[in-house]
């Protein structure tokens, strides 16, 4: 098999399950060891690229795009609004990620 051909859709659907798991056991132990709450952000991400699955955008923004450390409002991240747009700074890399603030149409 071709290295980048799809991967079947079962080994898909089972990647992007043990992602949300990963996200959601790093959200549990950031407390307790902030470093074990990185490492389950590093394996969800390599799933992600060697099974081809996106990571879910409420997830994307769980983490830092320059050092990959999950990131928590309050003690590693820092939140701010300017000029229609969610700025997230992180405090570990010194990294930071624009967000639009999308508008309701009516």
């Amino acid at each position: 098999m071709p290295r980048n051909t799809r991967k079947p859709e079962e080994f898909q659907r089972i990647a992007r399950e043990r992602i949300i798991i990963l996200f959601s056991q790093a959200k549990a132990m950031f407390r307790n060891d902030p470093k074990l709450s990185d490492r389950y952000v590093h394996l969800a991400r390599k799933i992600a690229m060697k099974y081809k699955v996106r990571i879910p955008m409420q997830l994307k923004r769980k983490f830092c795009k320059e050092c990959h450390k999950y990131l928590v409002p309050g003690s590693n991240l820092r939140i701010r609004s300017h000029k229609g747009r969610t700025i997230y700074y992180c405090l570990s890399c010194k990294g930071f990620m624009r967000f639009p603030n999308r508008q309701k149409k009516r």
